[in-house]
Protein backbone atom coordinates (compact mmCIF):
# COMPACT_ATOMS: atom_id res chain seq x y z
CA UNK A 1 0.00 0.00 0.00
CA UNK A 2 1.11 3.56 -0.69
CA UNK A 3 2.29 5.51 2.34
CA UNK A 4 0.30 8.78 2.63
CA UNK A 5 3.06 10.32 4.75
CA UNK A 6 5.58 9.77 1.94
CA UNK A 7 3.08 11.02 -0.65
CA UNK A 8 2.66 14.26 1.32
CA UNK A 9 6.28 15.11 0.55
CA UNK A 10 5.16 15.66 -3.07
CA UNK A 11 2.77 18.41 -1.95
CA UNK A 12 4.31 21.73 -0.82
CA UNK A 13 1.11 22.81 0.94
CA UNK A 14 1.77 20.41 3.80
CA UNK A 15 5.13 22.08 4.47
CA UNK A 16 4.11 25.65 3.76
CA UNK A 17 0.75 25.86 5.53
CA UNK A 18 1.34 27.06 9.10
CA UNK A 19 0.13 25.27 12.19
CA UNK A 20 -2.68 26.88 14.18
CA UNK A 21 -2.26 26.88 17.97
CA UNK A 22 0.10 23.97 17.53
CA UNK A 23 -2.31 21.99 15.37
CA UNK A 24 -1.07 20.79 11.95
CA UNK A 25 -3.25 21.30 8.91
CA UNK A 26 -6.03 18.73 8.48
CA UNK A 27 -7.41 19.26 4.99
CA UNK A 28 -10.69 17.40 4.46
CA UNK A 29 -12.26 19.45 1.66
CA UNK A 30 -10.91 17.56 -1.32
CA UNK A 31 -14.29 17.36 -3.05
CA UNK A 32 -14.03 21.14 -3.39
CA UNK A 33 -10.43 21.20 -4.63
CA UNK A 34 -7.21 19.27 -4.13
CA UNK A 35 -3.63 20.22 -3.33
CA UNK A 36 -1.12 20.29 -6.18
CA UNK A 37 2.03 18.15 -6.30
CA UNK A 38 5.35 19.83 -7.03
CA UNK A 39 5.51 18.25 -10.49
CA UNK A 40 2.36 20.14 -11.52
CA UNK A 41 3.68 23.41 -10.11
CA UNK A 42 6.99 22.81 -11.92
CA UNK A 43 5.24 22.11 -15.23
CA UNK A 44 3.34 25.40 -15.02
CA UNK A 45 6.43 27.30 -13.91
CA UNK A 46 8.47 25.83 -16.77
CA UNK A 47 5.88 27.03 -19.29
CA UNK A 48 6.07 30.57 -17.93
CA UNK A 49 9.83 30.61 -17.52
CA UNK A 50 11.09 28.61 -20.51
CA UNK A 51 8.69 28.54 -23.46
CA UNK A 52 5.84 31.05 -23.09
CA UNK A 53 3.87 31.60 -26.29
CA UNK A 54 0.28 31.30 -27.48
CA UNK A 55 -0.98 27.96 -28.73
CA UNK A 56 -2.05 27.28 -32.32
CA UNK A 57 -1.17 30.80 -33.40
CA UNK A 58 2.52 31.25 -34.22
CA UNK A 59 4.75 29.97 -37.03
CA UNK A 60 7.99 30.17 -35.05
CA UNK A 61 9.84 27.52 -33.07
CA UNK A 62 8.78 28.72 -29.63
CA UNK A 63 5.10 28.67 -30.59
CA UNK A 64 5.55 25.25 -32.15
CA UNK A 65 6.91 23.91 -28.86
CA UNK A 66 3.80 25.19 -27.09
CA UNK A 67 1.58 23.54 -29.71
CA UNK A 68 3.38 20.23 -29.15
CA UNK A 69 3.04 20.46 -25.35
CA UNK A 70 -0.63 21.44 -25.63
CA UNK A 71 -1.49 18.52 -27.89
CA UNK A 72 0.63 16.15 -25.80
CA UNK A 73 -1.61 17.04 -22.87
CA UNK A 74 -4.70 16.38 -24.98
CA UNK A 75 -3.29 12.94 -25.84
CA UNK A 76 -2.62 12.28 -22.14
CA UNK A 77 -6.24 13.15 -21.27
CA UNK A 78 -7.60 11.06 -24.13
CA UNK A 79 -5.61 8.00 -23.09
CA UNK A 80 -6.56 8.61 -19.46
CA UNK A 81 -10.30 8.25 -20.18
CA UNK A 82 -9.87 5.88 -23.17
CA UNK A 83 -11.06 8.40 -25.75
CA UNK A 84 -9.65 9.64 -29.05
CA UNK A 85 -7.76 12.95 -28.95
CA UNK A 86 -10.27 14.57 -31.32
CA UNK A 87 -13.00 13.78 -28.78
CA UNK A 88 -11.37 15.86 -26.01
CA UNK A 89 -11.97 19.61 -25.75
CA UNK A 90 -10.44 21.77 -23.04
CA UNK A 91 -12.73 24.03 -21.03
CA UNK A 92 -12.51 26.07 -17.82
CA UNK A 93 -13.98 23.26 -15.70
CA UNK A 94 -16.96 20.96 -15.24
CA UNK A 95 -19.44 23.86 -15.09
CA UNK A 96 -18.29 25.20 -18.44
CA UNK A 97 -18.26 21.71 -19.93
CA UNK A 98 -21.83 21.04 -18.83
CA UNK A 99 -22.97 24.39 -20.23
CA UNK A 100 -21.26 23.63 -23.54
CA UNK A 101 -22.90 20.21 -23.71
CA UNK A 102 -26.36 21.55 -22.84
CA UNK A 103 -26.10 24.45 -25.29
CA UNK A 104 -24.83 22.16 -28.04
CA UNK A 105 -27.54 19.55 -27.55
CA UNK A 106 -30.23 22.22 -27.67
CA UNK A 107 -29.79 22.04 -31.45
CA UNK A 108 -30.93 18.41 -31.36
CA UNK A 109 -33.96 18.95 -29.10
CA UNK A 110 -37.53 19.76 -30.11
CA UNK A 111 -40.44 21.30 -28.26
CA UNK A 112 -41.89 18.83 -25.77
CA UNK A 113 -38.76 16.70 -25.49
CA UNK A 114 -37.74 15.65 -21.99
CA UNK A 115 -34.42 16.00 -20.14
CA UNK A 116 -34.03 13.58 -17.22
CA UNK A 117 -31.96 14.49 -14.15
CA UNK A 118 -32.05 13.51 -10.48
CA UNK A 119 -32.48 15.50 -7.30
CA UNK A 120 -28.93 14.51 -6.30
CA UNK A 121 -27.27 16.61 -8.99
CA UNK A 122 -24.86 19.52 -8.53
CA UNK A 123 -26.12 22.88 -9.78
CA UNK A 124 -23.77 22.64 -12.76
CA UNK A 125 -25.79 19.66 -14.00
CA UNK A 126 -29.15 21.30 -13.40
CA UNK A 127 -29.10 25.03 -14.14
CA UNK A 128 -27.81 24.74 -17.75
CA UNK A 129 -30.68 22.35 -18.52
CA UNK A 130 -33.18 24.81 -17.01
CA UNK A 131 -32.01 27.38 -19.54
CA UNK A 132 -32.21 24.95 -22.46
CA UNK A 133 -35.67 23.80 -21.39
CA UNK A 134 -36.79 27.43 -21.34
CA UNK A 135 -35.34 28.18 -24.78
CA UNK A 136 -36.49 24.98 -26.49
CA UNK A 137 -39.75 24.53 -24.55
CA UNK A 138 -38.62 21.15 -23.25
CA UNK A 139 -39.55 19.56 -19.93
CA UNK A 140 -37.28 18.59 -17.03
CA UNK A 141 -37.96 15.29 -15.30
CA UNK A 142 -36.39 13.85 -12.16
CA UNK A 143 -35.58 10.21 -11.57
CA UNK A 144 -36.81 9.32 -8.05
CA UNK A 145 -34.20 8.50 -5.42
CA UNK A 146 -34.42 5.67 -2.94
CA UNK A 147 -35.12 6.50 0.71
CA UNK A 148 -31.39 6.73 1.39
CA UNK A 149 -30.81 8.97 -1.63
CA UNK A 150 -29.49 6.46 -4.18
CA UNK A 151 -30.07 6.22 -7.90
CA UNK A 152 -31.17 2.82 -9.23
CA UNK A 153 -31.53 1.39 -12.72
CA UNK A 154 -35.09 0.36 -11.88
CA UNK A 155 -36.05 3.94 -11.02
CA UNK A 156 -34.52 5.13 -14.30
CA UNK A 157 -36.47 2.53 -16.30
CA UNK A 158 -39.67 3.67 -14.63
CA UNK A 159 -38.92 7.32 -15.41
CA UNK A 160 -38.07 7.17 -19.11
CA UNK A 161 -40.80 8.09 -21.56
CA UNK A 162 -40.88 8.22 -25.39
CA UNK A 163 -40.20 11.96 -25.00
CA UNK A 164 -36.94 11.43 -23.06
CA UNK A 165 -34.04 12.56 -25.25
CA UNK A 166 -31.28 13.41 -22.72
CA UNK A 167 -30.29 11.83 -19.40
CA UNK A 168 -27.59 13.64 -17.43
CA UNK A 169 -26.29 12.30 -14.11
CA UNK A 170 -23.30 12.50 -11.79
CA UNK A 171 -21.26 9.32 -11.48
CA UNK A 172 -20.51 10.18 -7.84
CA UNK A 173 -22.72 12.52 -5.82
CA UNK A 174 -20.92 15.36 -4.10
CA UNK A 175 -23.02 15.22 -0.91
CA UNK A 176 -23.64 11.53 -0.18
CA UNK A 177 -20.68 10.14 -2.08
CA UNK A 178 -22.41 7.10 -3.53
CA UNK A 179 -21.28 5.79 -6.89
CA UNK A 180 -23.83 5.39 -9.66
CA UNK A 181 -23.60 2.47 -12.09
CA UNK A 182 -23.35 4.75 -15.11
CA UNK A 183 -22.52 1.87 -17.46
CA UNK A 184 -25.85 0.20 -16.71
CA UNK A 185 -27.71 3.52 -16.89
CA UNK A 186 -26.10 4.41 -20.24
CA UNK A 187 -27.25 1.07 -21.62
CA UNK A 188 -30.82 1.76 -20.51
CA UNK A 189 -30.68 5.27 -21.97
CA UNK A 190 -29.51 4.03 -25.36
CA UNK A 191 -32.13 1.29 -25.43
CA UNK A 192 -34.65 4.13 -25.29
CA UNK A 193 -32.81 6.27 -27.87
CA UNK A 194 -31.73 8.86 -25.30
CA UNK A 195 -28.29 10.45 -25.00
CA UNK A 196 -26.42 9.81 -21.76
CA UNK A 197 -24.18 12.42 -20.13
CA UNK A 198 -21.86 11.82 -17.17
CA UNK A 199 -20.83 14.53 -14.70
CA UNK A 200 -17.46 13.10 -13.67
CA UNK A 201 -16.33 15.93 -11.38
CA UNK A 202 -16.36 13.69 -8.27
CA UNK A 203 -15.58 10.35 -9.94
CA UNK A 204 -12.56 10.98 -12.17
CA UNK A 205 -10.31 11.98 -9.21
CA UNK A 206 -10.98 8.68 -7.42
CA UNK A 207 -11.54 5.92 -9.96
CA UNK A 208 -10.67 4.84 -13.48
CA UNK A 209 -13.26 6.21 -15.90
CA UNK A 210 -13.38 4.55 -19.32
CA UNK A 211 -15.75 6.36 -21.67
CA UNK A 212 -15.79 3.52 -24.17
CA UNK A 213 -16.63 0.96 -21.51
CA UNK A 214 -19.35 3.19 -20.04
CA UNK A 215 -20.51 4.11 -23.56
CA UNK A 216 -21.49 7.59 -22.40
CA UNK A 217 -22.12 10.21 -25.06
CA UNK A 218 -20.48 13.02 -23.08
CA UNK A 219 -18.31 13.33 -19.97
CA UNK A 220 -17.27 16.43 -18.03
CA UNK A 221 -14.63 16.83 -15.33
CA UNK A 222 -12.33 19.43 -13.73
CA UNK A 223 -8.56 19.54 -13.39
CA UNK A 224 -8.40 21.13 -9.94
CA UNK A 225 -10.16 18.18 -8.29
CA UNK A 226 -7.51 15.77 -9.58
CA UNK A 227 -4.36 17.60 -8.41
CA UNK A 228 -4.34 19.85 -11.48
CA UNK A 229 -4.65 23.64 -11.79
CA UNK A 230 -7.84 25.60 -11.33
CA UNK A 231 -9.51 27.00 -14.43
CA UNK A 232 -9.05 23.93 -16.62
CA UNK A 233 -11.50 21.16 -17.42
CA UNK A 234 -12.45 18.62 -20.04
CA UNK A 235 -15.45 18.03 -22.24
CA UNK A 236 -15.44 14.59 -23.85
CA UNK A 237 -17.96 13.81 -26.56
CA UNK A 238 -18.36 11.06 -29.12
CA UNK A 239 -16.90 12.49 -32.30
CA UNK A 240 -20.06 12.11 -34.40
CA UNK A 241 -21.94 14.14 -31.79
CA UNK A 242 -19.21 16.77 -31.54
CA UNK A 243 -19.53 17.29 -35.29
CA UNK A 244 -23.26 17.89 -34.95
CA UNK A 245 -23.42 20.32 -32.04
CA UNK A 246 -22.47 24.01 -32.19
CA UNK A 247 -19.89 25.63 -29.91
CA UNK A 248 -21.02 27.79 -27.02
CA UNK A 249 -18.22 30.35 -27.50
CA UNK A 250 -17.13 32.08 -30.69
CA UNK A 251 -13.88 33.86 -31.45
CA UNK A 252 -10.38 33.38 -32.76
CA UNK A 253 -9.05 29.92 -33.40
CA UNK A 254 -12.39 28.09 -33.61
CA UNK A 255 -13.11 29.07 -37.21
CA UNK A 256 -11.33 28.60 -40.53
CA UNK A 257 -13.05 31.51 -42.27
CA UNK A 258 -15.65 34.19 -41.65
CA UNK A 259 -17.11 36.94 -43.82
CA UNK A 260 -18.80 40.27 -43.20
CA UNK A 261 -22.09 38.84 -44.45
CA UNK A 262 -22.11 36.47 -41.48
CA UNK A 263 -20.89 33.27 -43.09
CA UNK A 264 -18.65 31.32 -40.71
CA UNK A 265 -16.76 28.09 -41.35
CA UNK A 266 -15.84 26.25 -38.17
CA UNK A 267 -12.80 24.20 -37.32
CA UNK A 268 -13.35 20.47 -36.92
CA UNK A 269 -13.70 19.14 -33.35
CA UNK A 270 -12.27 19.65 -30.86
CA UNK A 271 -10.79 22.99 -31.98
CA UNK A 272 -14.21 24.45 -32.78
CA UNK A 273 -14.94 24.33 -29.04
CA UNK A 274 -11.74 26.16 -28.03
CA UNK A 275 -12.36 29.79 -28.90
CA UNK A 276 -9.83 32.48 -28.08
CA UNK A 277 -6.56 32.21 -26.20
CA UNK A 278 -6.60 29.00 -24.22
CA UNK A 279 -5.46 28.32 -20.66
CA UNK A 280 -2.19 26.87 -21.92
CA UNK A 281 -0.53 26.58 -18.52
CA UNK A 282 -3.69 24.90 -17.20
CA UNK A 283 -3.67 22.36 -20.02
CA UNK A 284 0.01 21.57 -19.43
CA UNK A 285 -0.53 21.38 -15.66
CA UNK A 286 -3.48 19.02 -16.15
CA UNK A 287 -1.31 16.74 -18.26
CA UNK A 288 1.30 16.68 -15.49
CA UNK A 289 -1.39 15.96 -12.85
CA UNK A 290 -2.77 13.02 -14.81
CA UNK A 291 0.74 11.63 -15.27
CA UNK A 292 1.19 11.88 -11.50
CA UNK A 293 -2.10 10.08 -10.80
CA UNK A 294 -1.33 7.39 -13.35
CA UNK A 295 2.09 6.80 -11.79
CA UNK A 296 0.48 6.28 -8.40
CA UNK A 297 -2.17 3.98 -9.87
CA UNK A 298 -5.91 4.05 -9.21
CA UNK A 299 -5.84 0.63 -7.58
CA UNK A 300 -3.45 1.94 -4.92
CA UNK A 301 -5.32 5.23 -4.59
CA UNK A 302 -8.58 3.39 -3.99
CA UNK A 303 -6.91 1.08 -1.49
CA UNK A 304 -5.87 4.08 0.62
CA UNK A 305 -9.21 5.82 0.28
CA UNK A 306 -11.25 2.69 1.07
CA UNK A 307 -9.26 2.11 4.27
CA UNK A 308 -9.62 5.76 5.29
CA UNK A 309 -13.33 5.82 4.52
CA UNK A 310 -13.97 2.68 6.56
CA UNK A 311 -11.99 4.13 9.45
CA UNK A 312 -13.78 7.48 9.26
CA UNK A 313 -17.17 5.82 9.11
CA UNK A 314 -16.33 3.69 12.15
CA UNK A 315 -14.94 6.56 14.23
CA UNK A 316 -17.67 9.06 13.37
CA UNK A 317 -20.36 6.48 14.11
CA UNK A 318 -19.13 6.40 17.72
CA UNK A 319 -20.23 10.04 18.20
CA UNK A 320 -23.87 9.78 19.29
CA UNK A 321 -24.33 13.54 18.90
CA UNK A 322 -23.59 13.28 15.18
CA UNK A 323 -26.09 12.69 12.40
CA UNK A 324 -24.35 11.07 9.42
CA UNK A 325 -25.77 11.24 5.90
CA UNK A 326 -24.33 8.22 4.16
CA UNK A 327 -25.86 5.36 2.22
CA UNK A 328 -25.66 2.08 4.17
CA UNK A 329 -24.05 0.22 1.25
CA UNK A 330 -20.33 0.81 1.75
CA UNK A 331 -19.44 -1.08 -1.43
CA UNK A 332 -20.43 1.66 -3.87
CA UNK A 333 -19.24 4.68 -1.96
CA UNK A 334 -16.62 7.31 -2.67
CA UNK A 335 -14.56 9.25 -0.14
CA UNK A 336 -17.25 11.69 1.06
CA UNK A 337 -19.19 11.81 4.33
CA UNK A 338 -21.73 14.52 5.16
CA UNK A 339 -22.75 15.05 8.77
CA UNK A 340 -24.25 17.45 11.29
CA UNK A 341 -23.97 17.92 15.02
CA UNK A 342 -27.59 17.61 16.09
CA UNK A 343 -28.96 21.00 17.02
CA UNK A 344 -25.94 23.02 15.83
CA UNK A 345 -25.72 24.93 12.57
CA UNK A 346 -23.12 23.46 10.19
CA UNK A 347 -21.43 26.83 9.68
CA UNK A 348 -20.86 27.10 13.43
CA UNK A 349 -19.44 23.59 13.50
CA UNK A 350 -17.09 24.31 10.59
CA UNK A 351 -15.92 27.54 12.25
CA UNK A 352 -15.03 25.73 15.46
CA UNK A 353 -13.25 22.97 13.55
CA UNK A 354 -11.24 25.69 11.84
CA UNK A 355 -9.86 26.81 15.23
CA UNK A 356 -8.35 23.31 15.41
CA UNK A 357 -6.97 23.73 11.86
CA UNK A 358 -9.46 21.16 10.55
CA UNK A 359 -10.89 22.14 7.15
CA UNK A 360 -14.33 20.83 6.13
CA UNK A 361 -17.03 22.22 3.89
CA UNK A 362 -20.31 23.53 5.29
CA UNK A 363 -23.36 24.65 3.34
CA UNK A 364 -25.68 23.20 0.72
CA UNK A 365 -22.80 22.04 -1.51
CA UNK A 366 -24.51 23.48 -4.62
CA UNK A 367 -27.06 20.66 -4.26
CA UNK A 368 -30.08 22.31 -2.66
CA UNK A 369 -32.71 19.81 -3.95
CA UNK A 370 -30.78 16.92 -2.39
CA UNK A 371 -30.43 18.79 0.91
CA UNK A 372 -34.21 19.36 0.91
CA UNK A 373 -34.63 15.64 0.18
CA UNK A 374 -32.54 14.94 3.29
CA UNK A 375 -34.64 17.39 5.30
CA UNK A 376 -31.76 19.82 5.82
CA UNK A 377 -30.76 23.30 4.71
CA UNK A 378 -27.06 22.52 4.97
CA UNK A 379 -24.54 20.00 6.27
CA UNK A 380 -20.87 19.67 7.03
CA UNK A 381 -18.92 17.54 4.58
CA UNK A 382 -15.57 15.84 4.92
CA UNK A 383 -13.95 14.55 1.74
CA UNK A 384 -10.80 12.45 1.60
CA UNK A 385 -7.97 12.00 -0.86
CA UNK A 386 -5.01 9.66 -1.04
CA UNK A 387 -2.74 12.03 0.93
CA UNK A 388 -5.03 12.00 3.97
CA UNK A 389 -4.24 9.87 7.02
CA UNK A 390 -5.96 8.19 9.94
CA UNK A 391 -4.44 10.90 12.11
CA UNK A 392 -6.45 13.46 10.11
CA UNK A 393 -9.63 11.58 10.98
CA UNK A 394 -8.63 11.30 14.65
CA UNK A 395 -8.10 15.07 14.76
CA UNK A 396 -11.48 15.64 13.11
CA UNK A 397 -13.14 13.47 15.74
CA UNK A 398 -11.45 15.33 18.59
CA UNK A 399 -12.39 18.68 17.07
CA UNK A 400 -16.02 17.54 16.75
CA UNK A 401 -16.04 16.55 20.42
CA UNK A 402 -14.80 20.04 21.29
CA UNK A 403 -17.49 21.63 19.13
CA UNK A 404 -20.21 19.55 20.74
CA UNK A 405 -18.99 20.40 24.22
CA UNK A 406 -19.18 24.11 23.42
CA UNK A 407 -22.84 23.81 22.39
CA UNK A 408 -23.97 20.95 24.66
CA UNK A 409 -25.67 23.19 27.21
CA UNK A 410 -27.66 25.08 24.58
CA UNK A 411 -28.60 21.89 22.73
CA UNK A 412 -30.05 20.35 25.90
CA UNK A 413 -31.93 23.53 26.76
CA UNK A 414 -33.47 23.79 23.27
Amino acid sequence: MLDPYKIRKDFPMFDNCPTMQGHPLVYLDNAATTFKPQCVIDAISEYYSSYTANSHRGDYDLAHKVDVKYEEARNIVAKFINAEPNEVAFTSGTSMSMNMIAYGLAELLDEGDEILLSEAEHASNVLPWFKIAEIKHCTIGYIPLTEDGRMTSENLKNSITPKTKVISLAQVTNVLGYTVDVKELAKIAHEHNALFIVDGAQSVPHMKVDVKDIDCDFLAFSGHKICGPTGIGVMYGKYELLKKIPPLLSGGGMNTRFETCGNVSLQIPPLKFEAGTQNVEGVIGLGAAIDYIENLGYDKIQEIEDELLDYAREELSKLDFLKIYMTPNRKNHSAVISFNIKGVHPHDVASILDTENVCVRSGNHCAQPLLRFLGEDSTCRMSLYFYNTKQDIDMLVEALKKAYKMFEKYIKEA
